[in-house]
């Protein structure tokens, strides 16, 4: 068992510009079967690397395994804002877990940011890194309440924030507030050098190394017990589901948000900040010099992962940044996922049900960057026996309160929906010529249900709709070109082969 040097590649169809000019790891060929590993991580986003260097540089032997290439995931997809603000506003985490629990929680927000930052100064990575002013803008006056909600709740927890009269948008508004503070990176760049650095350190890298199996035995946990295995007395689950059927699929609902990297014909319309606005969903600005081009990243238009068209996606957002912008050329278009918990903060420590030893981080929302990194901490701590402040708050057993456990019915009966409604509204036909090159459709053919994809040389590849993780049916993403589970978020390539979790097995080809 070995890594295996590749080009950097991500979870879809389509190129993000982090990927540019970047290459894999070399193998490393250190990892030893025999030997019992103190920790076993598994994902090589920035929750497992920065897991794995904490844990390395303390003292312990650890191992990474990656079911594809470093930074496959969410990690290579997001549009790498940082923030001292979340998703969760304070004033929902006040309302969720008291004044304590909003300033704990951007306590964490703020020191994931300065991990990131310690970690940028003292491995002297170039990663493009730079400190921005951030601003969030109001265009009516439902959002300018909502602005001031966002202002009050900010205030409280002691985070910086001030409303000011100029935003550099093109876009009319209201009234703005700016957050002093904020930063950008280059992701790959940042994630890379880590791994880099967790090397020094004597650490191992399996790429291509997918775990499907976990059996736990005498406090040793053995990965693959059926091939060549890997012993450890923790393992992480850093993979943003933990894999397999467990609570978190009914405590965090999986959505996709879409980016493009859009050259202008204005260089002075390139904005230095990072800019928000307040519609439902937002959407968000930030300039990146690619390749020594300076590249307008525009992000939004999430919706819950297959249950929208992602190309229509795209289109929505190149059409919302054409109305504002005068744009030469759209470089880039992406699209990334992430899990909304049904509380509003991440779930960190022992999976329950699990055996002892057995940890995960999950249900970010879309500040992973941050969260991934403070999570990372925290998992630490834990493993290595010591208090972190965040550890119970951020508790994967911590009780719901009463509008996380309303939310929690409400994305458990969407799935129940999804199982049922999905399979009535599956095509007939009675042959596939119905599917045009470069799509997909899930169709009723002879008797069988097919998730079938036509390339464009017109041959089918054809797959069983149903998810092998919870038995949804499947939906196309014709985006970036997988096949989507609604239901709790595992996604597939064209011929059937897992992206994403937490499906652990993958779809059943069909011989037509």
């Amino acid at each position: 068992m070995k890594s295996i040097t590749s080009t950097l590649a991500r979870d879809g169809k389509n190129k993000s510009p982090w990927q540019s000019g970047l290459a894999n790891l070399a193998d490393t060929l250190n990892y030893n079967s025999e030997k019992i590993y103190d920790c076993l991580i598994v994902g090589g986003g920035i929750t497992g690397i920065t897991a794995a260097l904490l844990l390395q540089q303390s003292g312990k032997n650890t191992i990474i395994t990656e079911a594809r290439t470093i930074g496959f995931g969410t990690t290579g997809g997001t549009s790498a804002h940082i923030n001292t603000f979340a998703d969760t506003t304070y004033t929902e985490a006040e309302s969720a877990f008291g004044e304590d629990g909003a300033k704990l929680f951007a306590g964490a927000v703020n020191d994931g940011l300065g991990i990131i930052s310690d970690n940028v100064k003292r491995y002297n990575i170039d990663c493009d890194y730079a400190i921005k002013p951030g601003y969030v803008y109001a265009e009516d006056d439902d959002q300018e309440k909502q602005l001031q909600d966002l202002f009050d709740g900010t205030t409280k927890v002691g985070v910086a924030i001030k409303y000011v009269d100029k935003v550099h948008v093109p876009i009319p508004y209201q009234k703005a507030v700016e957050l002093d503070g904020q930063a950008q990176f280059h992701p790959l760049k940042y994630l890379t050098a880590l791994a880099e650095e967790y090397l020094k350190a004597g650490g191992i890298i399996l790429e291509n190394t997918f775990i499907d199996n976990v059996e736990s035995k005498d406090d040793v946990h053995i990965a693959n017990p059926d091939k060549e295995s890997i012993k450890a007395k923790s393992v992480i689950y850093a993979t943003h589901m933990p894999l397999g059927i467990n609570l978190f699929n009914a405590e965090c609902a999986p959505y996709r948000s879409y980016v493009l990297g859009v050259k202008l014909k204005n260089d002075a319309d390139y904005p230095d900040a990072l800019v928000y606005d307040m519609q439902e969903p937002y959407h968000y600005f930030r300039t990146h010099s690619v390749e020594g081009q300076p590249l307008l990243i525009v992000g939004g238009n999430d919706h819950k992962t297959g249950h929208d068209n992602p190309e229509q996606a795209f289109a929505d957002l190149e059409s919302y940044v054409r109305q504002y912008y005068n744009v030469a050329s759209v470089d880039y278009k992406w699209s990334s996922q992430y899990y909304v918990p049904v509380d509003g903060f991440p779930y960190v420590g022992q999976i329950p049900l699990h055996a002892k030893g057995i940890y995960c981080a999950t249900g970010y929302n879309g500040n992973g960057m941050m969260l991934g990194s403070i999570s990372a901490a925290i998992l630490t701590d834990i493993i290595l026996e010591k208090d972190n402040p965040y550890a119970e708050l951020f508790s994967t057993k911590r009780v719901k309160p009463v509008d996380g456990f309303m939310e929690f019915v409400k994305e458990n009966a969407d799935a129940a929906y999804r199982f049922v409604a999905d399979r009535f509204k599956i095509e007939n036909t009675e042959s596939l010529d119905v599917i045009k090159p470069g799509n997909g459709q899930v169709v009723e053919c002879d008797g069988k249900k097919v998730a079938a994809y036509r390339d464009d040389d017109g041959t089918i590849h054809a797959v069983s709709p149903v998810c092998t993780h919870t038995k949804c049916i499947v939906h196309w993403n014709g985006g970036e070109k997988s096949w989507d589970c609604p239901c709790h978020g595992a996604r597939f390539d064209v011929d059937g082969n897992v992206l994403n979790g937490p499906a652990m097995h993958n779809l059943e080809k069909i011989d037509l």
